[in-house]
């Protein structure tokens, strides 16, 4: 075999050699040296290898399709022969077949069914830096199958731009790394600054498009985040004038299989090729004839929230490790350009490198396909980077409540059947549950229509996964809709026929599609709420909302398969009705009965209500008979804290006790009187006020209390003197009883008529006489004539002023000269 001159080869044999010593291997290699398609053709025949496989990991089913194609050419082979793939859905490996190109995600589906991979003699993960989930689980698993079973399975990683000595020292003290130089070719950066948002990223992309193809020459890579931008940057460039020698061609994942196969094949002679991708171009595949990278700068990421336990699309700044990567595009087969759609502050401002998906997705198939493998803790897989623990016990409890796992966070017997299917545990929690009612085929459509309706933004605007799951089934009333894509429709087909070949292939039973996926998502079934029939509440408590002209809008209750996380409103994006009296039957495990004694604050009173709920979802409210006292108590003292202490049913006499209590706390400090201030009473409601609410549950009936019966009774064993200390009125010489007012100030006030104190020498004193009361004497006409607190001396001073006046104004009243003698 005579394998090309690429750069590579010259450190093969250094590879070869640490392999055959069973050490691991980091072969660091930059793009176009080709890593890709000559390693495992040059290792192939080495005497460690003993006529075992090499499996090949591949990040994108693309990428494996065009390196298991560019491996047999070298080889002077076809595919299937001594070179064969498996993706997704395509399987072509023949019973010669040596070297296996998978995509990532079926490793650990492989090892799960062989953990010692007998006849697998090397490991390789391609473009490692990418760092999906799937690599770094099946890396995990590899790791611990290395270490418990396989000694002598060797392991190997490539990447261009990853910390090599870094992932060196975790896949072994002994591991090798192994570098080669590239014969690299010049690209010139060029960057085209743009007001941030000032033009939408597919218009800002055609216009760097048009730009280089003034200004230079070969094929143009166009990167942008999705396949709507792709869509929208391609209609821009065909509403331009560009010349008639150019053809534009698209390329994302879900692009129809012979689609790919144009974009990435060499340009027809005399014509000139511009490729509008997402990011499954930044690494692992060729695209002929490109000479030129227009990079939008943004990418779509997949983010998980713990918080909310749905995963949502973000559109990001692409990160230098990956800028680099696409520059490094335009200088793979010679001097090249990359214009950059960005200014030098954005450029400098760009994050070194992306995180590891594993810090950021939904870790539930992860976690069920690591509890089948036995690792029952984060801690029992080697992980390169550990997944966060928020995200792992966010899948354990999601996993318990499919019955996949047991409270030991052990696989069950269920749990196993739905690792078998291979869906998300979700979906295939559905499946099963349906085939046990006998519905396993039309569960198994549903599911694969609900796995795929993200992948065909066309049908963006069916949210009723009933009509979705309809069109597929070619359902003879939707004759009239859009014909769905072929392509998507062979693959929903194809998956369902997958994960349904367990099961008969007719089903003896029809269950409503909204049913379905209230199996698939409990903590996704919605209910109607407000006078919006647009808007929902879900299980958690979290808002969702319907498009005003959706066919869901107004159902009582509906189960949410794909939901855009948004903030406080997610937007529901595919879902089906579901009968309320369904979910309570089919989720009675999640049903909850809660007995609510609360205030009322709108009809101001104590609601004592039953409500049969499944987390934030009320399935029935009725009036709770005979509530405990206890509760009805406490629910009223809620209501006196909303009214506030100051709203309660005082009268002055209950005013003038408090103010009484308050005048001997302070005047005699230490003596154990309660605080009665406004304020105490509100922070010590119970200990004053609680045992006078009993069997009261109307504000009314709470303001007729009278209050002066639990200020006594706060007060205390001191209760008894607060009479004789701070009594209520003062009896006169005359008879009169003279009242004492305590809320005047700090002094108590008592007011009469001057004549009333004729007699009384020396003022009144309180609190065992240690306080004078500020005694207001008044004129036969009721006003004041003079405040003292010092009576003895006013009969003696002041008094002899007010008599000579008061006598020519009142000569019928008697105004002796030394009143306190009578």
């Amino acid at each position: 075999m005579r394998l090309p001159d690429l750069p590579v080869r010259a450190v093969l044999p250094d590879v070869a050699r640490a392999l055959g010593a069973g050490r691991p291997v980091v072969l660091q290699a930059p793009p176009g040296t080709g890593k890709t398609l000559l390693t495992a053709p040059y290792l192939l025949d080495s005497p460690w290898l003993a006529g075992r496989k090499i499996v090949l990991l591949e990040p994108r089913r693309l990428a494996a399709r065009m390196a298991a194609a560019a491996m047999a050419r070298l080889l002077d082979d076809r595919v299937g022969g001594v070179v064969g793939y498996q993706v997704r859905l395509d399987r072509c490996i023949g019973p010669a077949t040596r070297i296996e190109i998978l995509t990532e995600g079926l490793l650990a589906q492989r090892l799960l069914h062989d953990p010692a991979l007998e006849d697998v003699g090397l490991v390789v993960f391609d473009e490692f830096h990418e760092r999906s989930l799937f690599a770094d689980f099946g890396m995990a698993l590899t790791l611990d199958a290395r270490a418990v079973l396989r000694p002598d399975l060797r392991l190997m990683a490539m990447s261009a731009t990853i910390d090599a000595e870094g992932l060196a020292a975790h896949l072994g003290a002994d591991a090798a790394v192994v570098s080669a130089s590239a014969r690299t070719w010049p690209v010139e950066t060029r960057l085209l600054a743009h007001a941030p948002g000032a033009t939408p990223i597919p218009d800002l992309v055609a216009g760097g498009v048009l730009r280089a193809l003034r200004e230079t020459e070969g094929g143009i890579l166009a990167f942008l985040p999705g396949e709507g931008e792709i869509r929208r940057a391609q209609a821009a460039l065909a509403r331009a004038s560009l010349p008639r020698e150019v053809d534009v061609l698209p390329l994302y994942g879900a692009l129809p299989r012979d689609l790919q196969d144009d974009a990435v094949a060499p340009a027809a002679p005399g014509r000139r090729k511009v490729v509008l991708s997402t990011s499954i171009a930044e690494s692992s595949l060729t695209i002929q004839d490109v000479r030129v990278v227009v990079d939008g700068g943004w990418s779509r990421v997949s983010r998980f929230s713990p918080r909310t336990g749905m995963s949502r699309l973000e559109t990001v700044r692409v990160t230098r490790d990956r800028a680099d990567q696409r520059r490094g595009r335009a200088g793979r087969l010679g001097p090249g350009v990359c214009y950059r759609l960005w200014d030098e502050a954005t450029d400098a401002a760009l994050f070194p490198e992306s995180l590891p998906e594993i810090l950021d997705a939904d870790l539930a198939p992860t976690r069920l396909q690591a509890a089948l493998w036995g690792a029952v803790e984060r801690a029992d897989l080697p992980w390169v980077t550990p997944p966060p623990e928020a995200a792992w016990r966010l899948a354990g409890d999601l996993l318990f409540s499919l019955e996949a796992l047991g409270a030991d966070r052990r696989i069950t017997a269920r749990g196993r059947r739905l690792a078998a299917i291979t869906a998300h545990p979700r979906l295939a929690h559905m499946i099963v549950r349906a085939a046990e009612e006998g519905a396993g085929r039309q569960a198994a459509l549903c599911a694969a229509v609900v796995e795929e309706a993200g992948a065909e933004p066309r049908l963006r605007g069916e949210d009723d996964a009933r009509r979705l799951v309809a069109r597929v089934q070619g359902d003879a009333k939707l004759q009239g809709e859009a014909r769905l894509p072929g392509e998507w429709t062979e693959r929903i087909r194809r998956l369902a026929d997958q994960w349904g070949r367990a099961f008969p292939r007719e089903d003896r039973a029809r269950l409503d599609v909204g049913r379905l996926l209230s199996w698939a998502y409990p903590d996704r079934v919605a209910q109607r709420r407000d006078a919006d029939p647009s808007l929902f509440r879900l299980v958690g408590g979290h808002g969702a909302r319907v498009a005003p002209d959706s066919g869901l809008a107004g159902e009582p209750m509906i189960a949410v398969a794909e939901l855009q996380d948004a903030g406080a409103e997610g937007v529901v994006r595919l879902a089906a009705p579901v009968d309320p009296e369904d979910v309570e039957r089919d989720l009675a495990h999640l049903v909850e009965t809660e007995d609510a004694v609360a205030w009322d604050a709108r009809a101001d009173r104590v609601a004592a209500r039953r409500r049969r709920r499944i987390g934030a979802l009320v399935l029935s409210d009725s009036a709770l008979p005979n509530p405990p006292r206890e509760r009805v108590a406490a629910a009223a003292m809620a209501g006196v804290r909303q009214h506030g202490v100051g709203n309660l049913g005082w009268t002055p006499e209950t005013r003038n006790l408090q103010a009484r209590i308050a005048f001997l706390a302070r005047t005699l400090p230490g003596g154990g009187w309660p605080d009665v201030s406004d304020e105490a009473l509100a922070d010590h409601l119970e200990e004053w006020l609680g045992g006078w609410l009993d069997g009261v549950g109307r504000w009314d009936d709470i303001r007729r209390i009278d209050l002066g019966a639990p200020l006594q009774a706060y007060a205390g064993h001191r209760s008894r003197e607060i009479d004789r200390l701070a009594p209520a009125f003062w009896t006169l010489p005359c008879g009169h009883r003279a009242r004492i007012r305590y809320d005047q100030g700090d002094q108590p006030v008592m007011s009469a008529k001057l004549q009333d104190f004729f007699g009384v020498e020396q003022t009144p004193r309180l609190a065992g006489g240690v306080a004078p009361v500020k005694v207001s004497l008044l004129s036969p006409a009721q006003r004041p004539i003079a405040v003292t607190d010092d009576l003895a001396g006013f009969w003696r001073g002041g008094y002899l002023l007010v008599r000579k006046e008061m006598r020519g104004r009142y000569p019928k009243h008697r105004w002796p000269e030394e009143p306190w003698r009578l």
